[in-house]
């Protein structure tokens, strides 16, 4: 029981690192305003409330707290990739 909280609490601890990175790529490409920030914004809403439905829809039927984190960050990785290019 003890690892399986160990292992979610690192998980986490990923998926917090990861998204602080994302967080600051966006803050850049939104200071540098334009049509490529406004696209980001849009995004940014757009993606939240689909990873939020996401993540209901996994604790609805019976999925783990793990399994929500792997969603997020599988989003996070993604969106990592597509703002360093």
């Amino acid at each position: 029981m003890l690892a399986a909280w160990m292992k979610l609490a690192f998980t986490s601890a990923q998926a917090w690192q990861e998204a602080q990175v994302v967080m600051s790529l966006r803050a850049m490409r939104l200071a540098r305003g334009g049509a490529l920030a406004q696209a980001e914004a849009t995004r940014m809403v757009t993606e939240k409330s689909a990873a939020l439905v996401d993540a209901a829809m996994t604790v609805a039927t019976g999925g783990s707290a793990e399994k929500v984190v792997r969603g997020y960050r599988t989003r996070v990785r993604a969106n990592k990739r597509r703002l360093t290019r």
